[in-house]
C-alpha cells in the first residue's frame, strides 16, 4: 500500500482528536467555503467521524459578493456530496455595518448557528489554521485590544445556544491544508478576497508576516500562536477568580446591578478592571474599551464626586459604597 501523505495524516490526526469527545450517533457541521483549509477539514472529517458513529453535514454560506459565487458555493456542495457528507447551501444577503468583513462574517456564523439548532448538532467545525491564528493574534496587537483580543480564536468553545464551536486545525500550518487537498485529488478554490489589500487581514498575511520572518527569523507564527495559548490559560484562570469573588461583591440594585466598592478596592487592578467588564458584559451586553474600564475603576481608585459615566448600553455612578451600573442615567441628587 502507498504510503499516507504527511499532510494527510497530520490532518487527520487533529480531526480525530477533536471528535474524540463527542457523543455516538451525534450531527456534526463543518462549515465548507471550498477553499483549501475548509475541504481538507471537510474531507478529514469525512474520513474520521463514521469511526465514531457520527454523522457529517456541511454548511456552505453563498455571501454573493463575488461573481460566480452560487457556482463556487455548487462545487462545495457537490464535492461535499461525493466525501459522503450531506451539503447544504445557503444564500445571504450581506449588510453594510461593521465593514464587509465582519457583516459576512455575521451572516456566516449566523447560518451556522441556524443549521445547528435545526439539526441539534454536537458541534460545529471550522478550519481555521495556525496562520490564521497568527493573523488573529497581530491584528488584536495592532488595535491595542488587550489581552482578550491576542488570546486569539479558542480551539473549542460553547456557546450561549449550547453550541459546540471547533478548530481542529489551529495547530496546523495552511500550507498542510493545501497539501492535504493536493495529495486526495481535491480540487479546492482560492478566494480572490484573500489577496485584496483592501482587507487588514490580507496585508497582515502578504507583508507583515513575511517580513517579521525574515527579520526575525522562522518560526514567528508558531511563536504568535503560542503566546495565544498561553494568555487563553491566564484568562481562565482570571475567569476563575472573578466568579468565585464575584458572588460576594455584586448586588442587584434598582433597575440594574452594583458592585461593592471596597471590594473592588482591595482587588489588583487587573482583576479590579475584568470584574467591572464582566458585570457589564454579562448585565448589559456590552463591551468596554480599556479606557472605558479604566474611568469606572476611576470611581473606586480616585473618586471626586464625578459621574455618572455613560457607557455603552448602561450608566455607572458611585452611591455610597457601591458601583451601581444602571441601563439609564440615575437620576441627580
Amino acid at each position: 500500500m502507498p504510503s499516507l501523505s504527511p499532510a494527510i495524516a497530520e490532518i487527520r490526526l487533529a480531526v480525530r482528536t477533536s471528535l474524540a469527545d463527542l457523543p455516538e450517533g451525534a450531527t456534526v457541521i463543518v462549515a465548507l467555503s471550498g477553499g483549501a483549509d475548509s475541504l481538507a477539514l471537510a474531507a478529514a472529517v469525512a474520513f474520521e467521524a463514521p469511526k465514531r458513529g457520527l454523522r457529517v453535514a456541511s454548511v456552505t454560506v453563498d455571501h454573493a459578493l463575488q461573481e460566480g459565487s452560487d457556482g463556487v458555493a455548487v462545487r462545495a456542495g457537490q464535492i461535499a456530496a461525493g466525501l459522503g457528507i450531506d451539503p447544504l447551501i445557503v444564500k445571504v444577503a450581506v449588510g453594510g455595518e461593521g465593514g464587509p468583513e465582519n457583516a459576512a462574517r455575521e451572516a456566516r456564523y449566523g447560518v451556522l448557528r441556524d443549521a445547528a439548532l435545526d439539526t441539534r448538532a454536537a458541534a460545529v467545525l471550522l478550519g481555521h489554521t495556525l496562520d490564521d491564528q497568527a493573523e488573529t493574534v497581530l491584528l488584536g496587537l495592532a488595535r491595542g485590544s488587550g489581552a482578550a483580543s491576542l488570546q486569539g480564536m479558542a480551539p473549542v468553545r460553547d456557546d450561549d445556544d449550547g453550541i459546540r464551536w471547533l478548530r481542529p486545525l489551529l495547530g496546523v500550518r495552511r500550507e498542510a491544508t493545501r497539501a492535504f487537498c493536493a495529495a486526495s485529488d481535491l480540487e479546492f478554490w482560492d478566494d480572490p478576497h484573500n489577496v485584496d489589500d483592501r482587507f487588514a487581514r490580507v496585508r497582515v498575511r502578504e507583508r507583515v508576516l513575511p517580513v517579521l520572518e525574515a527579520e526575525l527569523g522562522p518560526g514567528i507564527a508558531e511563536a504568535l500562536a503560542r503566546t495565544a495559548e498561553q494568555l487563553r490559560e491566564d484568562a481562565e484562570a482570571f475567569d476563575e477568580m472573578i466568579h468565585e469573588t464575584i458572588e460576594d461583591i455584586v448586588e442587584h440594585a434598582e433597575a440594574g446591578i452594583s458592585v461593592s466598592v471596597a471590594a473592588l478596592a482591595a482587588n489588583p487592578a487587573a482583576l479590579r478592571n475584568r470584574i467591572i467588564r464582566l458585570v457589564v458584559g454579562s448585565e448589559f451586553g456590552a463591551s468596554l474599551t480599556r479606557l472605558q474600564t479604566l474611568e469606572v475603576a476611576r470611581l473606586v481608585t480616585d473618586w471626586s464626586g464625578q459621574g455618572p459615566i455613560g457607557l455603552p448600553g448602561c450608566f455607572a455612578a458611585r452611591v455610597g459604597g457601591r458601583i451601581v451600573f444602571t441601563a439609564s442615567a440615575p437620576a441627580a441628587r
